[in-house]
């Protein structure tokens, strides 16, 4: 796995030892992301996908059970086991958004020997840091939390 983070943006390889056709569906099949999309002992209790550019993607999450908050993202692109491309907005319980927080989230799969180069780029993260600063910091922290339960699901 490789890493970089800059203040802006948080870009991050790996190496997922699954086909990319089951990577990508691991990103679009709500019962799956169920499984691999909360960081630490946090829970994804909620998830909705409308799989189409355009489409909504919600991630709701729990700590000991109460709503904490998650994302809320237009997915932008869809290219079948190769791309996804996200709107992407954090936001907290009351799920409000506001376009100062709005983040780019570029999903790349590659076939290699061994399965699938997954490369994350996290990107626009300025105004998400100046207003969601505790957010902003666990940003490269929290996508590595969940890629790591993403290999054990694919």
């Amino acid at each position: 796995m490789t890493a970089s983070t800059e203040s802006t943006a948080v870009r991050l390889t790996r190496t997922i030892a699954a086909p990319p056709e089951r990577v990508y569906r691991a990103w679009l099949e709500p019962e799956l992301l169920k499984r691999w999309f909360a960081p630490g002992h946090r829970t994804a209790p909620r998830v909705e996908v409308d799989e189409r550019p355009g489409g909504r993607f919600a991630v709701w999450h729990a700590d000991d059970s109460d709503d904490i908050g998650g994302m809320e993202a237009e997915i932008v692109e869809l290219v079948p086991n190769e791309r996804l491309s996200f709107r992407w907005s954090f936001v907290g319980p009351d799920r409000v958004t506001e376009p100062s927080r709005e983040t780019r989230l570029t999903v790349a799969l590659r076939e290699v020997d061994g399965g699938t180069e997954l490369t994350l780029v996290h990107e626009r993260l300025d105004g998400l840091r100046d207003q969601l600063p505790h957010v902003a910091d666990q940003v490269t922290a929290g996508w590595n939390a969940v890629l790591d339960k993403l290999e054990t699901v694919a």
